[in-house]
């Protein structure tokens, strides 16, 4: 089999793995070369996480970091507009679908001896990185505005992460994690490459899910859009393996207040950032937008733009039904209910919700959603 390679995806240039890269020499993101899937055969069936697919990541690292992440339970419900298969990502060791990248990107990152990384996130993005560097016996710096709410640390510094609060802007604190990356390793689970060959797990899961066949709809909350290319990328190698016989449709659902990869899947006009009550997936510049365009005109999808009272709404009624998620991952739901209600999927078809983050994560803005004071 040919090796992998890092590539960059728009000017085709590669680079070899064994040397710890997070970017191109330009500062371009950067992917994996082409490869092909996994077999029915050479998934680990006796192993219980996100690892029983290690035949399909670039290589096996000697010692996993793994904390029995992935095996999520899919969960059928009826929604506004029809029935769903709820993939229920939240059931992870810190309450996230980002361990699914954290675990394979501190893996192999380890295994090619890095041992001391450097991540800008509050959220999601942050804990996850901080606990498996934790568990992996890794050093974890993380970034965050200096404006970020305390509680939204905790998680991290519990880990026995680093946090240091950078003055200004979201993107401040970006940028002074690029300025910091020179002299340590920038495994950003938005940047580094090895993280979206952990998502891509989803699309494994889903197909074995689902008796190895893929389901007609994948709708993913979107941010920056590591689940949309996780999905895509695994979905992708199944169907070069000869697994299955097409792609599913791949919907991105953002809040309007902040939708940037939406707006541009639907023509629509950029306009400025608005704060939303889906805080996880306000990403106002996604570095990865025409690879998420190419991923959702690939696979014949598309994309939603949701109003914050849709949000809401859609968290409160999943809630009612005693699944307690982050308003961000709820949107996705309420992406399934208007995609029925405007025909663009048919009430016959198989539809995967991905949610992706506890609720437990978002109880300020449960309290204010219900009026309680706390």
């Amino acid at each position: 089999m040919t090796p992998q390679l890092y590539l960059d995806p728009r000017s085709g240039r590669t680079w070899p793995l064994d040397t710890p890269r997070w970017c191109g020499d330009d500062q371009a993101p950067l992917l994996l070369t082409m490869r092909q899937g996994l077999s029915r055969a050479e998934i680990e069936t006796g192993t219980r996480s996100i690892w029983r697919y290690a035949a399909a990541l670039p290589w096996r690292p000697k010692a996993p970091i793994s904390m029995g992440e992935g095996c999520t339970p899919l969960v059928e419900r009826a929604l506004p507009g029809g029935t769903a298969l709820l993939k229920c990502e939240w059931f992870m060791p810190t309450g996230s679908f980002k361990d699914r990248g954290a675990s394979v990107m501190l893996s192999l990152l380890r295994d090619q001896g890095v041992s001391a990384v450097l991540e800008d996130s509050s959220g999601n993005g942050g804990a996850a990185v901080s606990a498996y560097a934790a568990a992996g016996g890794m050093q974890a710096t993380i970034f965050v505005p200096a404006s970020t709410s305390p509680a939204k640390t905790v998680q991290s510094r519990a880990a026995g992460a680093a946090i240091e609060l950078i003055p200004g802007s979201r993107q401040d604190c970006a940028d002074a994690a690029l300025a910091k990356s020179a002299e340590l390793f920038y495994a950003s689970h938005n940047w580094q490459p090895f993280f979206l060959e952990g998502t891509k797990t989803l699309a494994y899961e889903l197909w074995e899910d689902l008796g190895f066949r893929v389901p007609d709809n994948v709708i993913v909350p979107c941010g920056a859009g590591s689940n949309v290319l996780g999905c895509w990328l695994g979905f992708s190698e199944l169907l070069r393996a000869g697994q299955i016989g097409r792609l599913p449709r791949i919907w991105a659902a953002q809040p309007a207040n902040c939708g940037p990869i939406a707006r541009a899947a639907l023509g629509l006009p950029a306009v400025a950032a608005q704060p939303t009550i889906a805080e996880g997936t306000a990403i106002a510049q996604p570095i990865r937008l025409p690879e998420c365009l190419t991923a959702l005109r690939e696979s014949q999808g598309g994309a939603v733009l949701l109003e914050e009272a849709e949000i809401a709404e859609a968290a409160l009624a999943l809630a009612r039904t005693g699944l307690y998620v982050e308003p961000t991952c709820a949107q996705a739901a309420a992406a399934f209910s208007k995609l029925r209600a405007e025909g663009r999927i048919a009430e016959r078809e198989t539809s995967v919700v991905v949610l992706t983050g506890t609720g437990l994560k978002a109880t300020p803005r449960f309290a204010e959603l219900l009026g309680v004071a706390i």
